[in-house]
């Protein structure tokens, strides 16, 4: 993997912590850690793609960025557990991997 694909998955992080901050934000601080998280989400797909296949960045930005969101609020904020949402959330991660191994990336500057 190199340098800009774990940008990518940097990126997922950070949309998922915004993601859970506009659903849970209660205060000033919260908000900010959550605008920081934004800008840093964005900025990290926006420069990626200017590097490696831009829709398969953004599939697996989103692709991660939905189940990191489901899985947090599953297990850390007591959504219900489902089985069913679980095989779709592994689907969908299984997915994604298969579009990054099939995808004919060409790496521009320094990877």
């Amino acid at each position: 993997m190199n340098r800009k694909w774990l940008l990518v998955l940097v990126a997922s992080v950070f949309e998922v912590g915004w993601v859970i901050g506009l659903k849970h934000a209660d205060n000033v601080w919260e908000w900010i850690i959550t605008a920081i998280a934004m800008i840093v989400s964005f900025w990290a797909l926006i420069y990626t793609s200017k590097f490696l296949p831009t829709s398969t960045v953004y599939a697996v930005f989103v692709g991660l960025g939905t189940a990191g969101t489901v899985a947090i609020e599953m297990f850390v904020f007591g959504e219900r557990v489902d089985v069913l949402k679980l095989f779709f959330i592994g689907l969908l991660l299984f997915g994604v991997v298969g579009l990054k191994l099939v995808s004919n990336e060409k790496v521009g500057g320094n990877a």
